[in-house]
């Protein structure tokens, strides 16, 4: 009988040139969050979104070329709640994958903390119950280039 794999929490930080109310606005805006969040790579589009405390989201993230999808061969679909929404903030939201392979279940939560900070906001990500599918080098490298994509698009 094998033990089960601890709960694995991910964070990300980095301190972007930008007040945190722009960097907030550019997370409830759907066509915004498109722009900046797909890591390298990936292109995204939404399929529900409801920016508000306790309204539900399903975005998918779409792999340029040959993908490793969690859905699909080419596609990670993912859907959730806003469970905290704090304008210039914070945003905590739930994440569950949408796939047939068990190493992506279970129900993820991701907070963004917005800090104040000379220069701009320091922004953090967290993700708690990370799914052991999701290697902890692929995460970093994808966490890391959605805040450099987000630094980019709130310049």
């Amino acid at each position: 009988m094998g033990c089960a794999p601890m709960p694995r929490t991910d964070t990300a930080s980095r301190r972007i040139a930008a007040p945190p109310d722009a960097i907030y606005r550019a997370f409830v805006d759907p066509g915004a969050l498109m722009a900046w969040l797909p890591p390298e790579g990936m292109t995204g589009r939404t399929l529900l979104f409801e920016p508000w405390e306790g309204g539900r989201y399903r975005i998918a993230l779409i792999h340029e070329g040959e993908g490793r999808g969690k859905t699909d061969a080419r596609t990670d679909i993912s859907a959730g709640r806003f469970l905290a929404l704090v304008p210039g903030r914070r945003i905590v939201q739930s994440v569950i994958f949408e796939s047939g392979d068990p190493r992506y279940a279970g129900e993820m939560t991701v907070s963004w903390s917005l800090d104040p900070a000379a220069g701009g906001t320091n922004v953090t990500v967290t993700a708690e119950n990370v799914p052991p599918g999701i290697s902890a080098e692929d995460h970093a490298a994808g966490l890391a280039s959605s805040l450099e994509n987000l630094a980019r698009f709130v310049a």
